[in-house]
């Protein structure tokens, strides 16, 4: 095979038709397609729902790339990497570990809906341009001809302990909801993350992604306005210019650097007698100071998010057995105050959590964004009033919730205005339901 910019896209072509059966070829195209990028700088490189196996890119050089929907096969390696165009990595599947140590993205980089269910490592990494952990479907006209190959793309199935396949959209129609919050799931991190050391020029956007282990943002440069809430994060060092932020509860910005409220932390780590204690303290600091209560229920939503290692049924550890008993405690803290007489006009971001033994009967909620969730147990959620609730994203069927169990909906209003027996307008009719409810 010769050089250049031709030979990397006829490899690539053959690469995305030929499957994911022959594993020893798929590797030899990996180890062709780091020959050719060593070569020469600056190629351009397509490989959308291919399976890549041990990819080995470490100081390679590319231009714009497109490895969205890849399923990558044991670890794969880009420490070092120079991506001189775009770099989309929207909703791959990293099997093994993820290295992205040491790369510098030139432009745009996007990972929304990428699945790390090893370790993901982007410390050092260096972003000149948005960084995008998000959502991971596109925003088109309906005009716009990439919808036919929307319509031919094949994302890597989602086979994720207890979550059923939500369906997640590809792409949708501009404006076709909202914003971030209202729905979509971004990255998804199993296993631990690290950014140490990382440089963000510009946005650094982790909305809606979900970490399940550690979140090591020490020593992070922000440049740009960032979002991120998630409660394993470590920010310690981390510096950040004067902009618009979102951070996980208990940090704050002071003079530039990262701060941490003395005394908290609870529902970071992996003992979850301390997430239980967290809990209980976030009620306490909530029913004492109401200017932070929207602040504490956002960090019990997203500890709620977090993605457990484990299956919810059958039998469990001691550890198992805490972890669930911590969340129940989440669920119970968030339902006592959403009821009348508590925190008022509460807003439930509950995307893509996991939640066993719901009881939510009897809550006065703003909004329940609850697209993507599993229910486990009985979910009770007899005499709710939701001036608006989701369980799939508005006005379609992606991103549904799914009901493992008997679900109680006797009286709810999920829209104020609607009836109790409307549950089109949330969704609620396309989702998937195991067991008979009433």
């Amino acid at each position: 095979m010769g050089g250049g910019q031709g030979a990397v896209d006829s490899l690539c072509q053959w690469w995305r038709q030929a499957g994911g059966e022959d594993l020893d070829a798929l590797r030899e195209c990996g180890r062709v397609l780091a020959e050719l990028l060593r070569t020469e700088d600056g190629l351009e490189v397509v490989l959308r729902g291919a399976v890549v196996v041990d990819g080995r890119f470490a100081g390679c050089s590319f231009g714009a790339v497109d490895f969205s929907d890849v399923r990558f096969v044991g670890d794969v390696d880009f420490a070092g990497a120079r991506f001189d165009g775009e770099a989309v990595f929207q909703r791959i599947l990293c099997e093994g570990d993820a290295e992205f140590g040491g790369a510098a993205f030139a432009e745009v980089a996007v990972f929304g809906r990428a699945r790390f269910r090893g370790a993901a490592g982007f410390a050092g990494a260096r972003f000149a341009d948005l960084a995008w952990f998000g959502r991971g479907e596109d925003g088109l006209s309906e005009e716009d001809p990439a919808w036919d190959e929307v319509e031919d793309a094949v994302t890597p199935a989602w086979q994720e302990p207890n979550e059923d396949d939500p369906h997640w959209p590809l792409a949708v129609l501009d404006f076709d909801y909202q914003d971030w919050i209202e729905g979509g799931d971004g990255a998804r991190f199993a296993g631990p993350a690290t950014f140490r050391g990382a440089e963000f020029a510009a946005d650094a956007w982790f909305g809606k992604a979900r970490f399940g282990d550690s979140a090591d943002f020490t020593g992070v440069s922000f440049g740009g306005p960032v979002h991120l809430v998630a409660p394993t994060a470590e920010l310690t060092g981390a510096r950040a210019e004067a902009a618009e932020h979102e951070w996980p509860f208990g940090w704050r910005l002071d003079d530039g650097e990262m701060v941490a409220d003395s005394g908290w932390g609870g529902l970071a780590g992996n003992d979850p007698l301390a997430r239980l204690a967290g809990v209980e303290l976030l009620a306490s600091v909530g029913d004492a100071e109401p200017t932070v209560r929207a602040g504490v229920v956002r960090a019990l939503c997203e500890y709620l998010r977090v993605p457990l290692s484990f299956a919810v049924t059958g039998s469990l550890t001691p550890l198992q057995a805490a972890e669930l008993r911590a969340r129940r405690a989440a669920q119970e803290t968030l339902a006592a105050r959403a009821r009348p007489g508590g925190w008022a006009d509460l807003s439930l971001h509950l995307s893509g959590a996991t939640l066993v033994d719901l009881d939510f009967s009897g809550v006065s909620v703003a909004y329940g964004d609850f697209c993507g969730a599993q229910f486990y147990g009985k979910t009770d959620f007899t005499g709710a009033v939701f001036e608006r609730a989701d369980f799939c994203l508005p006005g379609s069927s992606d991103g549904r919730a799914t009901f493992h169990g008997p679900a109680v909906f006797a009286d709810a209003r999920l829209t104020r205005h609607a009836s109790p027996d409307d549950r089109e307008r949330s969704g609620l009719d396309r989702c998937r339901f195991h067991a008979d409810s009433p």
